[in-house]
């Protein structure tokens, strides 16, 4: 997931990608205490990905200030 894909979408849209993520997050970390994960850098994935969402969150909300 780019950062330029996610600045060009709409709050209601981060906002349901953050929650699929957050699903996905949770799922993987079920699975790996489980012992049942093969791709552990999955789980580093979705976490940047989230980080990701999160500033392109916070840049839209300063940009409406600042408006």
């Amino acid at each position: 997931m780019n950062f330029t894909d996610l600045k060009q979408k709409t709050e209601d849209e981060l906002k349901a990608e953050l929650v699929k993520l957050k699903k996905e997050q949770f799922n993987l970390r079920f699975q790996k205490s489980s012992g049942q994960l093969e791709n552990s850098s999955k789980i580093l994935q979705v976490r940047r990905d989230i980080a990701r969402i999160h500033t392109a969150l916070s840049e839209q909300k300063r940009r409406l200030a600042s408006a």
